[in-house]
């Protein structure tokens, strides 16, 4: 208390002058249009920076929220998509069906929790499991492509069979045409995948498009995979194309898992 006595003592004029500056200054803003004028604004412009720095602060901080929320959105817009899609080409070609949609696929988002890129087999751990109707031998892509087949499952989590894999054959063809090859991994380039076993007559251009043929139970037909950036010819005739994949496989997030519905039908058949 004795101390703040003295510093009220010590610092009493330059005090008193500070709270004639403070009074003439509201008398002068709240006198004069101009100077209000002026002062709103700057202090507008003050405030508004520190807001928008709070606001891109806290957008920052929600990041994980709101991803996890469009992923969530987004498989609900595949999962309709998919039902009205197949719904239309039914009406259009006047098929007649006892259920009234005819899905094929469902899908459901799940977020990578762990992923690998630079050994010979590598595997990613995605976060939902049996108890989301996961299953091992479905298709695991994202927006721009490919990513892998589910391998293991537990209850809450799902180990998956990255396309960066030596044993990992995934049925692929030329974009607009029907030929077609396996994928494979030569372990160099995480980003560049080999397209194998194509015929010698499929007119191959760097700069083509490569997706998923549909031809077997895990990936829809039109799943892009990447572009060609070389072609080499064996001694055989044969073709081995080198795909750059539209995914950067060293940098992923949030995926989606393809379940398909008509799947034990399908294998049945063919045992």
């Amino acid at each position: 208390m004795q101390q703040i006595i003295y510093f009220f003592q010590k610092f009493k004029y330059f005090l008193f002058f500070l709270l004639l500056q403070i009074i003439a200054f509201y008398v002068t803003v709240n006198n004069l249009s101009y100077h209000k004028t002026k002062f709103v604004n700057s202090t507008s412009v003050v405030t508004g920076f520190f807001f928008e720095k709070s606001s891109n602060l806290s957008e920052y901080l929600n990041l994980r929220v709101e991803n996890k929320s469009l992923a969530e959105e987004n498989t609900r817009l595949k999962n309709l998509l998919s039902i009205q899609f197949l719904d239309t080409l039914h009406r259009e070609y006047s098929i007649i069906d006892s259920v009234k949609y005819f899905q094929k696929y469902s899908y459901t988002s799940a977020k990578i929790i762990k992923n690998e890129y630079s050994k010979s087999f590598n595997f990613l751990l995605i976060d939902k499991g049996l108890k989301d109707s996961v299953n091992t031998d479905m298709g695991v892509v994202n927006s721009k492509g490919v990513i892998g087949i589910t391998d293991a499952c537990s209850k809450n989590y799902t180990r998956v069979k990255s396309i960066l894999s030596y044993n990992n054959k995934i049925n692929a063809r030329l974009k607009n045409t029907n030929f077609f090859g396996s994928l494979t991994w030569n372990g160099k380039n995480y980003n560049t995948i080999q397209l194998e076993d194509i015929p010698r007559q499929a007119p191959l251009h760097v700069g083509d498009t490569i997706e998923t043929d549909g031809k077997s139970a895990i990936f829809p037909e039109g799943i892009p995979i990447g572009k060609i950036i070389n072609v080499n010819r064996n001694s055989t005739g044969n073709s081995i194309i080198d795909i750059k994949l539209f995914n950067d496989m060293s940098d992923l997030s949030y995926v989606y898992i393809v379940k398909n519905l008509h799947k034990l039908e399908i294998q049945s058949l063919e045992n």
